[in-house]
């Protein structure tokens, strides 16, 4: 039988339809397998990157549990705050590197029982910029804000922080979100200069370093869910999330 070119030219163009769906289909197939390539390598690199805050906690608190704590913490206190899910989700990811610096801070002044003096403070407060530059420079959004944690959550609201005297809302929220968190958690636990701080007293001096060295907004919000967040951190002491659990 012969078809006519008409005919001839509907069964080319059915062809190439069949053609360019293959092709289509291929072309989804490599872009769902790439996209999960960088998921897997994000996850990776994140794991990472947690396990060395986990080393430098470890040189700070010897139990590793801070840095889980100011995850749940950060989250929760930005969503008080009216922050998005996904951006209060993103800073739980991000807030356990905020001390990753410290793992380039020698025992002898990070361990040290005593007031540091001028020349350890001085190496002290390298940390912040360590975190960042073993953060790196990423087009990730987790590793943006991490970078930007790790560089800022020293800064005070007053602008007499380190390491760039940022003040106000110059500061990221990120890093000013933290700085609070940390506050209160570092003061009611045990340091190795000092034993834990009641909480009604690390309130106190939480709600008298408001305008100062952190954002009013921020320190009365805390206060506001004080309780919340206080029973938020004994969860977190008693059922001891693992990375597995941030990372899931």
């Amino acid at each position: 039988m012969t078809l006519d070119p008409l005919e001839l030219v509907e069964v080319a163009d059915a062809a190439s339809a069949a053609q360019v769906q293959c092709i289509l289909a291929d072309l989804g197939q490599m872009y769902q397998e790439r996209n999960e390539a960088l998921r897997e390598v994000a996850r990776a690199h994140h794991e990472v990157l947690l396990r060395l805050a986990l080393a430098a906690d470890f040189k700070d608190d010897d139990t590793g549990i801070h840095i889980v704590r100011i995850a749940y913490l950060a989250e929760q206190l930005a969503l008080r705050l009216g922050e998005s899910a996904g951006f209060a989700r993103l800073l739980r990811d991000a807030a356990p590197m905020h001390d990753i610096g410290k793992i380039g801070i020698p025992d002898n002044v990070l361990k040290k029982p005593g007031p540091l003096d001028a020349d350890e403070w001085t190496v002290m407060r390298k940390h912040p910029a360590i975190g960042a530059q073993i953060l790196g420079q990423s087009r990730i959004a987790l590793f943006q804000m991490a970078s930007q944690v790790a560089l800022t959550h020293h800064e005070r609201w007053d602008g007499a922080g380190y390491p760039a005297a940022l003040a106000g809302e110059a500061i990221p929220l990120c890093g000013r979100i933290v700085a609070v968190v940390d506050f209160f958690d570092a003061l009611t636990m045990d340091r190795v200069y000092r034993k834990a701080l009641p909480d009604d007293v690390a309130l106190r001096m939480l709600a008298e370093q408001g305008g100062h060295a952190f954002d009013p907004r921020l320190v009365d919000c805390f206060l506001a869910h004080s309780q919340e967040m206080i029973a938020l951190r004994e969860r977190v002491n008693v059922n001891r999330p693992t990375l597995a659990d941030l990372l899931a």
